[in-house]
């Protein structure tokens, strides 16, 4: 009874358009009085298990260093410098979009902060080029999804925090699966740019390419100090967040003279107000958390897969994971599909015998998959509301990538876990 309780009074929350904190601890409440356990352990878990979660002191920190990026400009130079360094390719500037989105990636683990940040300057960029307003939102929109599978991510930070599995293992492993994306998206640009004749803007001269590379030079140190941190055993996931946080800032105020204590007290305001939201959400996460495993949801989803047959295919409980991350994707908030869903099916996962590492990265693809799908995909909204584009055909040409392209780097790095795996294990991870 307490657990339908629980789910009923979810359900009708959610339903009536109530923000997702509001709803967990509306049912975690109704859950406790309905259970007969005192409210006051309520409280415990939302604070005492949230504080406890040393793993998340690294969230502020990528955030902070993407409103840094974003709001003094080293976006903008590294971009700039991309856009010199590929003007003589047709479709020059898609290809420039989807390198800068990876190099980007490096440092700020969001895709929406991607995509509402140098998203915005590619999308101008391009359609002063010539480009047409739906490709040049599709194209930032697909790139996007590479910020949080290239490290630092924070989807895997939540993940990593909800299943134990090591971070800096995560972080390994996504970086294949996101350089093979970038790959995939450039191979669409390069078939449309050819198919609708998109500009070639010409070559910039070496002088003023090599001004721009070393003009954006302390830009690009960024991401390669994290991951040569990070990959080289120097720093912790944590430690690294910071140590790119201060540097950012550090460059922003001494190299380019981007940053006064008025902007950071402002991005220091907005990052309060992202983080606050995020912690809310996983504080009442771990609300469901107990539920579910004080019901015991794991263990008889184990038995029902078991009586099934399912768990002794592991093909078939990939592609049921998949196949139910996208049908959620489609009409659902992806922080409420990592919090409510991975806690129910991450012990199947496990009594299937399938890495957790893997999971990990197949399920941050999905996430970031659901932020382009349609009718929920938040990338574009975003993007049509920077360009002006109807929204209609900005869905629309993002299929082209969506289809051929996300879903195909989906399948590959389902089910070929060796390809996902090989750099963690290069750095001795043994699963």
């Amino acid at each position: 009874m307490g657990m339908i309780s629980f789910f009923l009074t979810f359900g009708i929350m959610f339903v009536l358009g109530y923000p997702i904190v509001f709803a967990m601890i509306a049912a975690g409440i109704v859950y406790f009085l309905s259970t007969g356990i005192s409210l006051p352990n309520l409280l415990d878990i939302l604070t005492i298990q949230f504080s406890g979660q040393y793993v998340l002191i690294s969230v502020p920190l990528f955030i902070f260093t993407a409103n840094v990026m974003n709001d003094c400009e080293i976006t903008t130079k590294l971009f700039d410098f991309i856009k010199k360094a590929l003007g003589g390719i047709r479709g020059g500037l898609g290809y420039a979009n989807i390198a800068a989105s990876i190099i980007f990636a490096g440092m700020s683990g969001s895709e929406i902060a991607d995509v509402s940040g140098i998203g915005s300057i590619e999308i101008k960029a391009m359609l002063d080029e010539g480009y047409d307003g739906a490709f040049a939102c599709a194209v930032t929109a697909a790139s996007a999804t590479i910020g949080p599978i290239i490290p630092p991510s924070i989807p895997m930070v939540i993940y990593s925090m909800l299943t134990g599995t090591s971070l800096g293992y995560l972080f390994l492993a996504g970086f294949l699966p996101g350089l093979l994306l970038g790959a995939l998206e450039m191979l669409m640009v390069y078939i449309l740019s050819r198919v609708r004749n998109y500009p070639c803007t010409g070559r910039v001269p070496l002088p003023l390419l090599i001004r721009s590379f070393w003009v954006s030079l302390p830009a690009l140190l960024a991401p390669a100090i994290l991951l040569a941190g990070l990959y080289g055993g120097i720093f912790t996931a944590t430690e690294a967040a910071a140590i790119v946080a201060v540097y950012v800032m550090l460059i922003s105020w001494l190299i380019y003279r981007t940053l006064g204590w008025k902007k950071l007290y402002k991005i220091l305001m907005k990052t309060a107000e992202t983080v606050g939201y995020i912690s809310f959400i996983v504080a009442s996460a771990n609300i469901f958390t107990y539920v579910v495993a004080r019901e015991h949801v794991p263990q008889l989803l184990t038995e029902a897969f078991i009586n099934a047959g399912l768990l002794s295919n592991r093909i078939l409980l990939l592609l049921s994971a998949n196949l139910l991350y996208f049908v959620l994707g489609m009409f659902i908030d992806v922080s409420i599909i990592q919090l409510v869903v991975i806690p129910m099916i991450f012990p199947l996962v496990i009594a299937a015998g399938i890495d957790p590492v893997h999971f990990g990265i197949i399920t941050t693809v999905n996430l970031m998959m659901a932020l382009d799908t349609p009718p929920y995909g938040q990338t574009g909204y975003i993007t049509s509301a920077i360009s002006g584009t109807p929204l209609r055909e900005v869905f629309k040409e993002m299929l082209k990538y969506w289809i051929p392209i996300e879903v195909a780097a989906l399948m590959i790095i389902t089910f070929w876990p060796d390809f996902v795996l090989f750099l963690p294990r290069l750095f001795g991870y043994s699963g």
